[in-house]
């Protein structure tokens, strides 16, 4: 039995972090009925890589973290298209929408509404900046907030612009918070009966992916410190061009360090360094990052990864994610699942699916992402609706 089997999501989300919140339910046997309005759909149905997906609102990005989703549409702007809302949310466990701030309260379904018609339900709002606060009306992207964070300011060489993390981290990293938050909130109400609503913030999220930062920050209030090849704090900690190429070290021990210097031929170094306590290696890191710089120009990236991992060290020469796709180590994990679809040239696509691993019941595709509304009679028959009934709400625009 998985996880979240026998749970049901209402998940009101868009984009990408609220959608990838429910997605990991959903692999997860959460049952994850996604509601759309017919004419203001998730946008992600119409953006990714590939324009025919685009074209048929079945986008790259929607795909991405659509799996294992029933879709219904539904307009809760109408008073018909609520009250269908409010009779599917009591048999809900978990209610997931990023609209902005106070926004679902204004339309008579915030917390505390549905609260009253389901005293357990465990309602998660997810925003750029919270429900409290000077900007908790204020909308947001991953960019907007890597730059209110202080997070583009850690990204790229000192003496540069900042930089923008290439992939929308913050997005991913706070629909994570939110898959773990609505967690413990499950566990929480199996223990005490008791619903809740959780306030995630991309803000939060983008704070917890910054912890040390914080943390340094707050206490010598000093803003961190970047380079191009991030070799803070030490010389053996970052990256070097090579012949052809750049590769990350990882050498952060006295140990490690020692080991380094081994590898790269400097006994004589490896000998002064292997006893040097951590501050130690800090204070050298301009010295060292010199004669590292001089070596690693000798041999390809390929040739001095093989050698630092046969002495025990991380490195890896910087790839592009095709290359990292297609090689044996992932190939040996269950990160990529798959999925068949009429849209694919080859009839499958290869999503990711979670970040871990499971002996029994783990994290598993069991059905492709669903069209725009595909399954709107099918969940509202099980509410109790006759055709008869959905004919009538579509001539209302309730659907």
């Amino acid at each position: 039995m998985q996880a979240f089997e026998g749970i049901r999501v209402l998940d009101l989300t868009h984009v990408l972090a609220g959608p990838f919140s429910t997605y990991q339910l959903a692999v997860l046997g959460a049952d994850v009925i996604k509601i759309e309005h017919e004419d203001a759909f998730d946008m992600n149905r119409e953006i990714g890589a590939v324009g025919d997906l685009n074209a048929a609102m079945m986008g790259s990005h929607f795909q991405s973290q659509g799996a294992n989703k029933r879709a219904i549409t539904l307009n809760l702007k109408s008073e018909a298209g609520r009250q269908v809302f409010k009779k599917l949310a009591v048999t809900a466990d978990v209610i997931v929408e990023n609209f902005r701030s106070g926004k679902l309260a204004a339309l008579g379904l915030g917390y505390e509404d549905i609260k009253a018609l389901k005293p357990d339900i465990i309602y998660c709002s997810l925003t750029g900046f919270g429900q409290t606060g000077p900007k908790r009306a204020h909308a947001a992207f991953d960019n907007t907030i890597q730059a209110y964070s202080g997070m583009m300011l850690q990204t790229g060489p000192a003496d540069g612009d900042a930089v923008l993390v290439g992939p929308p981290v913050l997005d991913y990293g706070t629909g994570a918070q939110a898959a773990f938050a609505i967690s413990s909130a499950l566990l929480r109400r199996e223990r005490t009966g008791e619903g809740q609503h959780l306030d995630v913030a991309m803000l939060d999220a983008a704070l917890m992916m910054m912890s040390s930062g914080v943390f340094n920050t707050n206490t010598t209030g000093r803003t961190p410190g970047r380079t191009k090849y991030a070799r803070i704090p030490f010389a053996g900690y970052g990256g070097y061009e090579t012949a052809d190429a750049i590769l990350m070290i990882g050498a952060a021990t006295p140990a490690q360090y020692a080991k380094l210097w081994t590898a790269l031929g400097r006994s004589d170094l490896a000998k002064e360094v292997e006893s040097l306590r951590t501050p130690d290696m800090v204070a050298r890191r301009k010295q060292d990052e010199e004669v590292l710089i001089e070596i690693l120009k000798t041999k390809s990236a390929d040739e001095w990864e093989l050698i630092l991992i046969e002495a025990g060290l991380p490195a890896a020469r910087v790839r592009t994610l095709n290359e990292a796709l297609e090689s044996d180590q992932i190939a040996s994990r269950s990160a990529i699942g798959q999925f068949s679809s009429t849209h694919a040239k080859d009839g499958v696509y290869k999503p990711a699916v979670a970040a871990f691993m499971s002996d029994t019941d783990g994290p598993e595709i069991r059905a492709a992402p669903p069209e725009l509304g595909e399954h709107t009679e099918e969940v509202l028959a099980d509410l109790g609706y006759t055709s008869a009934d959905i004919a009538e709400l579509r001539s209302q625009g309730a659907l």
